[in-house]
C-alpha cells in the first residue's frame, strides 16, 4: 500500500496558509489607501473613469 507524503501536504497548507494571509494584508492596505483618499478629497484610481475618444473624426 502506497503512503500518503504528508510533508508534501504540509507544505502545500502552509502555502495556502501564506498566500491567503498576503492576499489579506494587501486587501488592508487598498482599503486603507481608499479611505486616506476620501479623507483628503481626491477620488481612488479604481473609480476613475476615463473619456477617450479613439479612431473618432469630427
Amino acid at each position: 500500500m502506497a503512503r500518503d507524503n504528508f510533508s508534501y501536504q504540509k507544505y502545500q497548507k502552509e502555502l495556502t496558509r501564506k498566500k491567503k494571509t498576503e492576499e489579506k494584508a494587501q486587501k488592508k492596505l487598498q482599503k486603507k489607501a481608499a479611505e486616506a483618499a476620501l479623507a483628503s478629497g481626491q477620488v481612488p484610481v479604481d473609480q476613475v473613469v476615463v473619456n477617450e475618444t479613439i479612431g473618432r473624426t469630427e
